[in-house]
């Protein structure tokens, strides 16, 4: 008979499970699941909002299931893995933590849910369905050959850690005010980012013009992220977030970052560039398909949103 372990802190032990059943399903999918907000705090011990759910079977000495729900700018972000020896059980095991994870919701106050899913089946969809949830964003990854022929015609600079730490929070914060994951972001949240292996100044390209007030300010920058080969994929260079201040819109920055980011992975040696962008982002969507980008995948969130446990009126 399954067991579910519901924990809001995370052991080492129960760490290290998780990760082996996380780099099982990475063998097997050839890419790692949980997002990367999901994955610091799981090994991060869980931080505030978060829970882990572990199922268990007799006779196996690993998890056959995780999932996690991790508190976001204004969401709970949900995600689930299946061991891959058990995903013939799928049809039980995913209700089983949806409803577990929902419920935690409820006791936790409430709020919106996305159950973040890497190219959604008609299975996901009818857990979804059974849960109440509905389709709500989703994200292309796009992708492009690296280099690029066209010419970056700004001028950027390594990210100085320390120097450059209040006024990048500073930026981005405001450049991503109504995101639910990289918006509402603390200093300890991106100290975590640099404390991450794949973690390079050099990659991190700032931009900084002289404002109207005389003064030198960042108006934006492109962080890059170098991903190590898998079983299906070369090394990829990953656009891993851009923004541009927004008092400093309409001046082209977007583009042009993006081209200092993708000139800086072919200097490595990186031959495939790619990044994740809302599928309703028109502009974005544009931005990047006339720089080449294709849409490579696609991730969507099924969303619930749950009223606090007790509270009948929703």
């Amino acid at each position: 008979m399954r067991s579910l372990e519901i924990k809001h802190q995370m052991a080492t032990d129960d760490i290290a499970s998780v990760s082996e059943l996380l780099d099982a399903a990475a063998r097997a999918d050839g890419r790692r699941p949980l997002s990367d907000h999901l994955y610091l705090d799981l090994v991060n011990g869980g931080l505030d909002g978060f829970t882990g759910f572990l199922a268990s079977e007799p006779g196996h000495d690993h998890p056959v299931a995780y999932a996690q729900i991790s508190r976001g700018n204004d969401a709970h972000a949900f995600e689930l893995v299946v061991h891959p020896h058990h995903r013939y059980e799928m049809a039980t095991i995913g209700p089983e933590l949806i409803d577990a994870a929902l419920d935690a919701v409820a006791s936790d106050g409430g709020g919106r849910v996305n159950w973040w899913v890497f190219e959604p089946t008609s299975a996901h969809t009818a857990l979804a369905d059974a849960a109440h949830m509905t389709q709500g964003r989703t994200l292309y990854q796009m992708r492009r050959r690296l280099p690029v022929d066209t010419p970056v015609t700004i001028e950027t600079r390594s990210f100085a850690p320390g120097a450059d730490d209040e006024a990048w929070l500073r930026v981005n914060n405001r450049a991503f005010a109504d995101h639910g994951e990289q918006g509402g972001w603390t200093m300890d949240t991106f100290c975590q980012r640099q404390q991450e292996s794949w973690f390079d100044p050099d990659g991190f390209r700032v931009l900084e013009v002289v404002d109207d007030d005389d003064r030198i300010r960042m108006a934006g920058f492109c962080w890059t992220k170098v991903h190590p080969p898998t079983e299906t994929d070369d090394e990829l260079g990953e656009i891993y977030v851009i923004a541009v201040d927004p008092d400093f819109h309409g001046r082209g920055f977007g583009a042009q970052l993006t081209l200092a980011g993708l000139e800086h992975l072919a200097q490595q040696g990186i031959e495939t560039g790619m990044l994740y962008v809302d599928a309703d982002n028109t502009p974005a969507v544009s931005l990047y398909r006339g720089l080449g980008f294709t849409i490579h995948s696609t991730n969507a969130a099924f969303v619930a949103d749950i009223a606090p446990a007790g509270d009948q009126s929703t």
